[in-house]
């Protein structure tokens, strides 16, 4: 979301995605209906405009299929979201998004992914299960 709609974070992000870093970002398979649901519920508050939301959402669209990894939904994401949900007091969505970057750590051999959020209790269960963490709303030094 942080790279679409301004808000604390975007400038973090934004730095990271230039070319020059070689960063790669992956995201879930259910990464377009959460980031969907949240340009609609901000739509629906007034925050942003229609014409917007819908040029917003077709440019995540056309990031999905040119500059990100798309991991897919797997019985293992779901298998270790439960689990993670029986160990932390986690919503379903973020259970889901965590255990896709831990089984992605799994299947990745010789780098660790990053977990990128802003959400303070998610990111320390992240923290607890050893995964390098990035939160973009909190200062750090330059690359």
């Amino acid at each position: 979301m942080k790279l679409y709609v301004r808000e604390p974070g975007t400038d973090s992000l934004l730095q990271l995605t230039k070319p020059e870093f070689n960063h790669r970002f992956a995201l879930l398979a259910i990464a377009p209906v959460e980031f969907r649901s949240a340009i609609r519920r901000r739509q629906r508050a007034g925050d942003i405009e229609k014409a917007v939301a819908v040029e917003i959402i077709d440019r995540f669209t056309q990031h999905i299929e040119t500059k990100f990894i798309q991991q897919a939904m797997s019985e293992a994401v779901l298998d270790t979201a439960s689990r993670l949900i029986d160990r932390y007091p986690l919503r379903a969505y973020d259970a889901v998004q965590l255990a896709g970057c831990l089984v992605l750590k799994a299947m990745s051999g010789k780098e660790d992914p990053i977990f990128v959020c802003s959400d303070r209790p998610l990111l320390e269960v992240a923290g607890s299960e050893r995964l390098p963490l990035l939160d973009p709303t909190t200062p750090r030094e330059t690359e």
